[in-house]
């Protein structure tokens, strides 16, 4: 059961975690590390929430991740990624990574195009050009259709008919849907497999995931007894604990680099 994390208490299970011999941190992006915004490539990190993620990875067998259902390019972009950075990626809800040390342009993504992305975007495109405040995102496996610039009927009307358009012609593309947007990818990963990935390339003995939507639940569902889930917001979840807001999420990254320090000490 999800139970809320006051700041400035002790609690058991993030302790735990900060004892663990090899920590992967892992978060979402958008509404975790950022607050939601209505421009989606205008979404940079709190600041507050960047000078402890740069500290947690600072410290010894410590990674952090950022995990989104951001196209790796898009990803990079938002989070302020350096091509020496210490910070890991997973994109494209777990189809796409860099690691720390990797290549500039080193994706791990098994891309195959075969040009039936680029046939969902031009039927897609002028379906979202009719509805004011909706717009289309590129990405590397599918589209997105956003949202928070359109008032709540545009929304359900143009995701009825990009619904239909897709039930149609692209029957077998794994549908998403989060906060005021809705994704269709040809990929079936999800932020389960980037728990997996990140598990087994870092050698984690624990993980602490942190996200604010529906498709966070993937990673939170298969996160282990040595592992912790966070959720950011309401709304039903698997995860051990809750915050209210991206700046908590700053607060408990806080919390637990102290006791990580300490516990290395």
């Amino acid at each position: 059961m999800t139970r809320p994390w006051t700041p400035g208490t002790a609690d058991e299970d993030l302790s735990a975690l900060a004892a663990t011999p090899r920590l992967v941190v892992a978060l979402d992006f958008d509404g975790t590390a950022s607050p939601l915004v209505p421009d989606p490539m205008a979404a940079r990190a709190l600041p507050e929430v960047a000078v402890q993620v740069e500290r947690l990875a600072a410290l010894p067998d410590t990674v952090v991740a950022y995990v989104s259902g951001r196209s790796m390019h898009d990803l990079r972009v938002i989070t302020e990624h350096t091509d020496d950075s210490a910070i890991a990626l997973a994109g494209s809800h777990g189809a796409q990574y860099w690691f720390p040390g990797d290549d500039p342009d080193a994706v791990h993504d098994g891309f195959d195009e075969d040009g039936t992305r680029e046939e969902l975007w031009a039927a897609a495109k002028p379906i979202i050009a009719r509805y004011e405040g909706a717009e289309f995102e590129p990405k590397t496996f599918g589209m997105g259709v956003h949202t928070r610039r359109a008032n709540r009927e545009t929304e359900e009307r143009v995701f009825a008919e990009i619904d239909a358009l897709v039930a149609e012609r692209f029957p077998h593309w794994r549908r998403r849907a989060g906060h005021r947007v809705l994704e269709f990818s040809s990929r079936t990963e999800g932020k389960d497999a980037a728990m997996t990935a990140l598990r087994e390339r870092f050698d984690a003995t624990g993980i602490l995931f942190a996200g604010d939507d529906v498709t966070d639940e993937d990673a939170m569902r298969v996160l282990g007894p040595d592992d912790l889930g966070v959720r950011v917001g309401p709304g039903e979840s698997a995860a051990t604990l809750r915050v209210d807001t991206p700046q908590q999420i700053a607060e408990l990254l806080e919390a637990l680099a102290d006791e990580r320090t300490a516990a290395r000490q």
